[in-house]
């Protein structure tokens, strides 16, 4: 079926454009371009020296740098064209007779998502990457990508007519439940590590500055209430505001490492052993990066990497739970 094809493409470009967000955010190409949607007023990129010239008597405040202006038109133009791949679905979903109300719903629902998401990338620049807009902008791009999954999966046991394959209990799909919520929480925890620079406010490992509990500012550090402007480029918080965010960040991912690892184990129990053992798989590779960010000082690769590891466990989960919409 050519909507199950297209959404399962939708759903892997969607991995794309959050890598090429990640990779935005981490080559401090936020800004690259000032105004939105276009780039220094040109639909594509200033090039010759005449383009740049004028692009330049445009903004002087902000000096045209083709190295930041790339990456950031690439993300724009492929954040678009994943919008509308999406608007596609939809149309195509809601105008055929016979698919469910439910998948319907779900279609409209992904439609919206993905214009509110496109609503705080211009939000992303114009409020020149405040910390709380960029952290919700990388977090609704998670949910974009979620959502797409699960429409897909959806598509493919309604066109396959597959009974349910995880008869999951009660009491299981709440460990999943809480869990998707801990990851949720961790993703934003790391969105607001980057957003405001915390990364190398601990460069070591297991210590953070060669101690157990280094000087933390949480007050400051989780001030959700900060002025908008002038700009975030680089960060405005101090060591120990950006350390407590860090540090933070660190124990939401042992808390996290912890629960996964007895959810697993949950499932492993209730003879869903492929299940439990690409939970698992997944989550050691997110370990893996997350302390390569620290041991190897957030080289980009391994950091886009990290961001696409909490994207696929989020989905992951996200999709274990709400695949199905009978409850067992």
């Amino acid at each position: 079926m050519l909507i199950r094809r297209v959404t399962f493409f939708s759903g892997c470009f969607a991995f794309i454009v959050v890598a090429l967000g990640a990779w935005t955010r981490l080559a401090d190409a936020g800004l690259g371009c000032p105004d939105w949607p276009g780039c220094y007023g040109f639909v594509t990129l200033p090039v010759n020296p005449d383009e740049i010239d004028l692009a330049n008597s445009r903004f002087p405040d902000s000096p045209y740098e083709l190295a930041k202006a790339i990456p950031e038109v690439v993300h724009r133009y492929f954040a678009a064209t994943l919008g509308f791949f999406i608007l596609s679905i939809a149309a195509v979903i809601n105008l055929d007779r016979s698919y469910k109300p439910n998948i319907k719903i779900l279609s409209i629902v992904l439609l919206i998502w993905v214009l509110v998401q496109g609503a705080f990338g211009y939000l992303t620049v114009s409020l020149k990457l405040w910390p709380q807009i960029v952290s919700l902008h990388l977090l609704f791009g998670f949910i974009t990508t979620t959502l797409l999954w699960l429409l897909y999966f959806r598509l493919v046991d309604e066109s396959t007519g597959l009974a349910n394959q995880w008869r999951f209990t009660k009491k299981l799909k709440s460990l999943i439940s809480f869990a998707s919520m801990l990851v949720f929480i961790q993703i934003f925890l790391g969105a607001w590590t980057s957003t405001n620079y915390a990364a190398f406010s601990c460069t070591d490992f297991p210590l953070c500055q060669g101690k157990v509990f280094p000087n933390m500012n949480f007050l400051g550090g989780f001030n959700f209430f900060q002025d908008i402007g002038p700009n975030y480029l680089g960060g405005q918080l101090d060591l120990e505001s950006r350390t407590a965010i860090h540090f933070t960040h660190r124990m939401g991912a042992l808390v996290v490492s912890l629960f996964l690892s007895f959810l697993a184990w949950k499932i492993y129990k209730d003879n869903y052993k492929r299940v439990s053992l690409i939970l698992m798989g997944l989550l050691l590779v997110q370990i893996l990066l997350g302390v390569s960010n620290i041991i190897f000082q957030l080289p980009l690769l391994i950091a886009v990497a990290h961001n696409l590891g909490g994207l696929s466990l989020i989905t992951y989960l996200m999709v274990l739970r709400f695949r199905y919409q009978d409850d067992n």
